[in-house]
């Protein structure tokens, strides 16, 4: 949730840090800091508010490196300058920015009080500086022996980066179930704690583990345990580009997102459809077809949208392999003590690659002899490189905190996957070449519904009526459900108007209460088999005078929808992922209708790395 930056080289850090601190601003985050070492000791700096207020107070003369920053999503105190990172001890001379959660952090603060440690702030961030300081008051001999002692006291989830006035040359950085890692440049070092904050930098990364520390100089940098054992990590290749992380000429990320789409698709698709054979090449998977087969059932674990696109994963496994499949939330799985089979096939969904709660699923499965591979955006994540194999969805980079592009690609992945399945099962080749030419036909259509929007503004005014009322209704029905559950999910957390989804069918089973005039329903009604069940579902909608906007393949009559938004027809499998992107336009034109900050809706972050 809260982003890292650090610099040291010969370039002062500040503008380093601002910018990227500014790539890191999709997170979500209500302060901002920056710590340099500079002439006669630390200069730091710290605000309530965004990074641009942060540069807009930096006094001319705020030279130096290396140096630290920092932007904060509040969990331990309100958002406040004094709460805002960096923190440091009571001399200033050690300087500490943290993301994470320091859980034993009120027993360490009553030590520290007890030893005469008076606090500024209520983080719990602010322990470990004050922890660093005394372990050099015992006698400590250099920033690595101190942080190391230190972080034997700590106990919680934390990557942290941390500056020593008296060892001006080199940040020490841990990373504990938050993540961490650094970058090589030419005679400098850069620290992150997302791979987006570097990419105007760097292209070689290295990814620390959990109970790993490193020393970043301007001539390189040393790996190492708790126990200060070398450990030995070579540089990686990031295939994130620095256009990728722009905005363009777009108005806010989050369209510029949507619109990426045809491309992302195409990426995702990219050298894994067999024309040959009708089958999908997945070879990240790390799996036989030996060891395929041998699975009898899936399960697919996601928190949010990588939740919604895994329930389509599970119909779409359902569909084409004829495995029984089902997805669940990972924050619920990881607590109840799941029954872990040795025929079943775990999947784990995440953008970011660092979601807490499925990281923490993933390591629950393999101590009980789960296979798990990853369905993952971000190369070299944490879940990608815990897992057994899996696919990247190759989206690239993701700024706005609303998951669009790596929806829509995960959900492609997992159609990969189906048919991957289904051909070393009982899929046909003549269903399989239906499938391959489903999917290669996605980009152009999903490029029709963009253009379509831009010529004729009809989603836009649709959008800009719902942002008036006080709560939306979303339906689906089959593979229509989750889509109707996405959809509800991006309206309310871009819109901030109420939304909630259900099942159509589920309507005479409750919700159907809620019907009235003041409240609109949007229903995702594909033109397939189930069409006459989901207009008569209407129908009752209408009967009870609620207005209707409808996501439909065809135009619907006017008594069963005030307004029909008509999109391109794919394969019944594949509909869900074009069904999906009307649903995004109408949530981010509904946000824009309302002025709010689109791309970091309050109280929100992209990466959840915190329970």
């Amino acid at each position: 949730m809260c982003g890292i930056v650090g610099y040291v080289g010969a370039q002062d850090a500040a503008t380093i840090l601002l910018e990227g601190l500014g790539r890191l601003e999709y997170r979500g985050y209500d302060s901002a800091g920056l710590a340099v070492a500079g002439r006669g000791g630390l200069k730091i700096r710290k605000v309530s508010g965004r990074v641009a207020d942060l540069a807009a107070d930096l006094p001319a003369r705020f030279k130096g490196a290396p140096g630290i920053g920092h932007t904060r999503w509040a969990t331990h105190g309100e958002p406040s300058v004094e709460n805002a990172h960096p923190h440091t001890d009571t001399s200033g001379r050690i300087a500490v920015v943290h993301n994470g959660i320091i859980e034993n952090a009120d027993e360490l603060r009553a030590k520290l009080a007890a030893d005469g440690v008076e606090f500024t702030s209520q983080t719990d961030t602010e322990t470990v500086a004050h922890l660093v300081a005394a372990a050099f008051a015992a006698g400590a001999q250099d920033l690595e022996q101190a942080l190391r002692q230190a972080l034997r006291q700590v106990v919680g989830a934390y990557g942290l980066a941390v500056l020593d006035a008296e060892n001006p040359d080199r940040i020490v950085v841990a990373r504990n179930g938050s993540p961490v890692l650094l970058g090589v440049g030419e005679k400098e070092m850069f620290v992150a704690s997302d791979v987006a904050a570097l990419v105007g930098y760097t292209r070689q990364v290295v990814y620390l583990d959990d109970g790993e520390l490193a020393t970043l100089t301007a001539g390189g940098y040393r790996t190492f345990t708790i126990d200060d054992r070398s450990t030995a990590k070579s540089p990686s290749t990031i295939d994130w580009d620095v256009v990728g992380a722009e905005i363009g000429d777009h108005a806010h990320y989050l369209v510029k997102e949507i619109e990426e789409q045809p491309r992302t698709v195409e990426r995702t698709l990219r050298g894994r459809l067999d024309e040959r054979f009708q089958t999908a090449h997945l070879g990240g998977l790390n799996l036989s077809i030996r060891e395929a087969r041998e699975f009898r059932r899936v399960k697919i674990l996601g928190c949010g949208s990588a939740a919604y696109a895994g329930e389509l994963g599970a119909q779409l496994i359902e569909d084409l392999a004829r495995m029984p499949a089902t997805a669940e939330s990972a924050s619920e799985f990881r607590y109840r003590n799941p029954v872990v089979e040795p025929d079943t096939l775990y999947v784990a969904v995440s953008q970011s690659g660092e979601t807490v709660d499925t990281l923490a699923a993933v390591q629950e499965l393999q101590r009980k002899g789960g296979r798990v591979i990853g369905v993952v955006n971000v190369v070299g994540s944490t879940i990608a490189r815990q897992c057994d194999g899996g696919i990247y969805i190759h989206a690239g980079p993701e700024m706005s905190v609303a998951a669009t592009k790596s929806f829509t690609s995960t959900v492609v992945a997992f159609a990969l996957l189906a048919l991957h399945l289904g051909r070393i099962r009982d899929l046909s080749p003549t269903e399989g070449r239906r499938i391959i030419d489903g999917l290669a036909a996605l980009p152009d259509q999903i490029a029709e519904i963009v253009e379509q929007e831009k010529r004729t503004g009809v989603i836009a005014e649709t959008a800009a009526e719902l942002a008036q009322r006080h709560s939306v209704l979303f339906i689906g029905r089959r593979r229509g459900c989750p889509v109707a559950r996405e959809g509800a999910q991006k309206f309310k957390e871009v819109s901030y108007v109420h939304a909630e989804a259900y099942a159509s069918a589920e309507l005479k089973h409750g919700p159907l209460a809620l019907v009235n005039p003041e409240l609109p329903t949007v229903a995702v009604v594909p033109d397939d088999d189930l069409l006459e069940k989901n207009t008569s579902t209407l129908a009752e909608i209408r009967a009870r005078r609620g207005p209707v906007v409808a996501i439909a393949h065809r135009e619907l009559p006017a008594d069963l929808a005030d307004r029909t938004i008509v999109i391109p027809r794919s394969e019944p499998e594949l509909d869900s992922i074009l069904l999906s992107v009307p649903l995004q336009l109408l949530a981010y034109h509904a946000a824009v209708a309302l002025d709010r900050d689109v791309d970091r809706p309050r109280n929100l972050a992209k990466s959840v790395t915190v329970e």
